[in-house]
Formats: structure tokens, sequence, C-alpha cells
């Protein structure tokens, strides 16, 4: 086994098994001969459940994993007619209902703050366009948000991201403390804000809410399409198979006739050659 082949048998393993398959597959690297690539891997860091998760999405659900790095590469390229950001959004979302069905399928809790690191692990990636200098699938930790805004690729996130401003300056910051004494913030605006906040948030939710029921929709046409692609194949096969049956029963009728005509001809040979015995013996008597 190669140390590539060991790292990724071990971000595949269950999480509850990761130290245990580490030194197992230390053990064999070493027992092969790779005593360096024993040492690594049994340096290799047990993943957070949410980091742990993305590696399994990774090797158990490609084609999502793909659609979100092929929308996010749109979205970099300057795609403006709104399908990139859709189809982003839904990759995403699916991810994440795929991430939340494995995690409580492996008894790990997919509670809302690890499905929030997982999607903004997702995001990262898709940034990056992939897991850059890692091996795919091999994340030991969370991906840090980089910034999505500038690398102009849409992120469905569990909260309104902040507005990136420059820290203030000596003078700004004594000003602004001075007006925040002076002149306090009214309590009726700090109610407006919150509750544009919250609106925002609803409005978010809903729309990955939305992007999963279109996902689940596209799987579900997906297969319906892959077992109506299936019967017309399995049709198809049973025309021909039907018609090779009835051209191999025509075949054994026109052997069985010239068969019968084979054992007569035989039957007369027979008989000829006992005819003859009969006559050669006849004429040696005399």
């Amino acid at each position: 086994m190669a140390y590539d082949d060991a790292v990724d048998a071990l971000y595949q393993a269950p999480l509850d098994v990761f130290v245990a398959q580490r030194k197992q597959l230390a053990a064999a690297l070493k027992a092969a001969g790779d005593k360096e690539g024993a040492a690594r891997l049994a340096k290799r860091a047990r993943p957070p459940a949410s980091a742990w998760v993305v590696n399994q999405l990774w090797w158990q659900a490609r084609p999502a994993f793909e659609a979100m790095f092929a929308s996010a590469a749109r979205l970099r390229a300057g795609a403006l007619d709104g399908t990139a950001t859709a189809a982003h959004r839904e990759a995403i979302a699916a991810l994440r209902a795929g991430a939340a069905t494995r995690l409580a399928e492996a008894g790990h809790g997919a509670t809302e703050a690890v499905l929030r690191r997982v999607t903004t692990t997702l995001a990262a990636l898709a940034v990056d366009g992939g897991f850059g200098a890692e091996r795919a699938g091999t994340l030991a930790e969370d991906r840090e948000s980089p910034g999505f805004a500038a690398a102009g690729v849409t992120v469905l996130s569990d909260r309104p991201a902040a507005a990136a401003v420059s820290p203030p300056t000596k003078t700004e910051h004594v000003a602004a403390e001075a007006d925040a004494r002076v002149t306090p913030e009214p309590a009726h605006q700090v109610g407006r804000v919150d509750g544009a906040a919250q609106r925002r948030a609803e409005q978010e939710a809903a729309e990955v809410a939305r992007a999963a029921a279109a996902a689940e929709r596209h799987a579900r046409e997906q297969e319906a399409a892959r077992r109506a692609a299936e019967r017309h194949r399995l049709e198809t096969e049973l025309r021909a198979a039907r018609g090779d049956a009835t051209l191999a029963d025509k075949d054994v009728a026109h052997l069985e006739g010239e068969l019968v005509e084979a054992r007569g001809v035989a039957d007369l040979a027979r008989a000829l050659v006992e005819d003859l015995t009969a006559k050669l013996a006849a004429l040696a008597h005399h």
C-alpha cells in the first residue's frame, strides 16, 4: 500500500475508529518498508465531525461536489444570467442535506452549529476551486471563509455577512466613543436593525429550503429518467431475445427434418450393406 492510498483509506473510515485505523495503516506501511510514510501517517490529525462528513461527501457524493465546483467556476468567470448562482445554491444545499443524513446515520449530532461549519467549509472549497495542497477528501480540519464576495461566489450562510470596513483611525475611534456617549442609538432604531437582520436570515433560510427541495426534485427526476431508460433497454433486449428464440426454434425444426432424412439414408445404406454381404457369402459357397 502506498502512502497516498493509506491517507485516502484513513479519511474514508468511520470517525469513531479513526485512531485505530490510523494505527493499523501506519503498521501496514511500516511492514511494507515505508517507515517515513508510516511516521507521517501516524501524525495525521483526527478531523472534527464537520470536516469528516465533508470528506465523506467527496468520496460518496462526487457528482454533487463536482456540480458545486462547476457552478463556482462559472461565478468566478463572471456569469451574470442568474443560473450559476441558483445552481451553486442548489449544489451546496444538496451537499448540506447529504451531510445531515450521513452525520445522523453515523451517530453524530447534525446540529445547526455543525452544519454551519460544513456549509462554510464547502463554500471555502468552492471559492478555492478544490482542496488546494491537500489530497481531496482528506480534510483534517474545517476551512474558514476566505472572503466570498471578492471571489465572486455566492455563499449560503446561516446569518447575514457583516460588511467589510477599514479599521478606524485613532481619531475616528475617539470621535465614535464621544458620539456614543452623547447620542446613544435609539432603542426603536436597534429594534428595526435586528428585525431587518432576522428577515434577511429568514429569507436566506427559505432560499436554502427551496434549493434543497429543488435538488431533491431534480434527484427524483433523474431517478425516474434512469428507470425509464433501464426499462427501455430491457424491453429492447427482450424483443431481441424473443427474435433469437424464434430463429433458434426454426433452426431446430430444420435440423430435426434433416436428421430424419439422414436416418433414412443410413437405414438404406445399412440394408444395402447387408444385402451385398449376403450375396458375397452366397458366392463364396459355390
